[in-house]
């Protein structure tokens, strides 16, 4: 036991004490916070108005003046045809000119297949969307006018129907109603279970390729003079799946740290409870609940003691069973190249995990999401994706009592192949061979 210490003690602060972990560890959670703020607030920078030219032969739009995002600036449609309409947007320093002909018969479906947008540039999505919105909004207005029906009282008894969404509790706080925000656990789900698949193939991969270098170098031949094979190769998982659990801890405190920063000096005005209300009440018929208040009041609701202890006792459980695997991999070759013909199966259920993620999140209780959440290879991945959503008890504890199983037969497996192979050189092992390796005994 003290020599497996001694070996774990040697991997974690190999690792520990390096720049790039160290500059990793402080800059992670700032890089992902990057990549979530960055781009709203880029979204919110102010941006001059899009000016669009306009030859509406058809009179359709009626000389909609446009939105403060999107102005319409339109042509004579008496005096000028496409051609010369398109020269003059040429020369002109719009962004965008739009076509809306008209055909001989007034056909309203012509003007819906014949309508033109051209940029000087790209047609952006948005602008797309808008125009095209601004026009079918207007044809419907026209054919409502053609049945003899006024557009304003349609517009006054269209619904706009906004579901408030609630879920019962659990088999823990059965009768208990709580406010359900689908979007909310989809996001923590995907980004938990994307985490688990980064931290799993990052750490399993600095264990084989750990092995690949010392069993190069010929450096294993002298440590295993004093340590048996299955002790290295225990130690070296332990230890650096301990570098993963410091990184990722020290991402959780920051994370907080910078969340509570945030709300505290920058998002304030935003996210008070108090003045999202008042605001609510100065709308007219009291408003509707803000959509940040929603989020506020979602994100209350995640149990979020259970989602972290989760992540970490299935990165845990994920780690040692394809640590091991890697390991087992690392010792059967002599470089990395000759890695490729082992690893596509070892990591074919992780990528299926991130593959099937779709599907969980659209139907978290049923059976694919069931099943793939208890076979050892995929549940690190689509438990964690589950669990926002809410899972029985009984189901949590038999995915982990199948994923601590699974890890204790890789690690077997592993263990025998490694005991082989970290001496063999210059062979090319096969699966056949490896086989072989499983069947010695002692």
């Amino acid at each position: 036991m003290n020599k497996i210490l001694l070996i774990i003690q040697r991997e974690f602060l190999s690792r520990v004490k390096k720049k790039t972990f160290v500059i990793m560890t402080i800059l992670g959670p700032i890089l992902f916070a990057g990549l979530m703020i960055a781009p709203a607030l880029l979204a919110s920078l102010p941006e001059g108005p899009k000016r669009i030219l306009v030859l509406d032969q058809a009179y359709i739009l009626d000389f909609d003046k446009g939105t403060n995002e999107y102005k319409f600036d339109y042509l004579p449609p008496k005096e000028l045809d496409f051609d010369a309409a398109k020269k003059v947007f040429e020369e002109s320093d719009h962004d965008a000119f739009l076509f809306i002909p008209l055909s001989e018969s007034g056909a309203l479906d012509y003007i819906q297949r014949n309508s033109q947008l051209i940029a000087k540039k790209n047609v952006s999505l948005s602008m797309d969307g808008f125009i095209s919105k601004r026009i079918e909004k207007n044809i419907s207005n026209q054919l409502l006018l053609d049945l003899g029906v006024n557009p304003e009282v349609v517009a006054q008894v269209k619904p706009n129907v906004s579901l408030k969404k609630f879920s019962l509790g659990d088999d823990d706080n059965e009768g208990k109603v709580e406010e359900s925000n689908t979007e909310i656990k989809m996001a923590i789900g995907f980004g938990t279970g994307f985490l688990i698949y980064f931290f799993i193939f990052l750490y399993s991969s600095q264990v084989m390729r750990g092995v690949i270098e010392e069993k190069s170098n010929r450096i294993v031949e002298v440590i295993i003079s004093s340590v048996r094979p299955f002790q290295l190769m225990m130690g070296k998982i332990i230890g650096i799946g301990s570098v993963g659990i410091l990184q990722f801890l020290i991402w959780v405190f920051l994370s907080f740290g910078l969340y509570g920063v945030a709300s505290t000096y920058f998002l304030k005005d935003k996210m008070d409870t108090t003045t999202i209300m008042e605001a609510q009440q100065n709308m007219p018929n009291g408003g509707d609940v803000p959509q940040l208040l929603q989020i506020q009041e979602s994100v209350a609701n995640i149990n979020f003691p259970l989602v972290l202890t989760a992540f970490l006792i299935f990165f845990l459980g994920g780690y040692f069973l394809y640590g091991s695997l890697f390991a087992a991999v690392g010792s059967a070759v002599d470089n990395e190249t000759d890695t490729q013909q082992f690893m596509l199966p070892i990591t074919l259920p992780l990528i299926l995990g991130i593959v099937l993620a779709t599907n969980v999140i659209e139907n978290p209780d049923g059976p694919i999401a069931f099943w793939f959440s208890m076979i050892p290879l995929t549940s690190p991945i689509v438990m964690m994706i589950r669990i926002p959503f809410g899972v029985p008890m009984w189901e949590l504890a038999l995915s982990i009592a199948l994923l601590v199983g699974g890890f204790i037969l890789t690690t077997w497996m592993a263990g025998k192949i490694y005991r082989t192979g970290i001496l063999m050189y210059g062979k090319k092992v096969s699966y056949k061979e490896l086989y072989k390796w499983l069947k010695y005994k002692g």
